[in-house]
């Protein structure tokens, strides 16, 4: 896969660990985000304040997932 032969011996790919969690965090606050700005752009303000309150809580939510998820299998490799 590389140029160098001597860097792939020294640090051999690991199998990363997928968590099928995290895609559904991003989509979760791709789909918050987008229906926040659809309601700034109607007016409604105090609708999409409260979805950029919820989008950061979806965007908390899947750091948390991906840094919990690397803590876990880290331990195991």
């Amino acid at each position: 896969m590389g140029a160098n032969p001597e860097l792939e011996s020294l640090f051999p790919e690991k199998k990363r660990a997928r968590n099928p969690f995290v895609p559904i965090g991003a989509l979760i606050t791709a789909g918050v985000l987008t229906a926040g700005l659809i309601s700034f752009k109607q007016g409604n303000s105090q609708l999409g304040q409260m979805l950029m309150r919820a989008r950061v809580v979806a965007q908390g939510g899947t750091i948390a997932l991906m840094v919990g998820t690397a803590a876990y299998y880290g331990e195991k490799f």
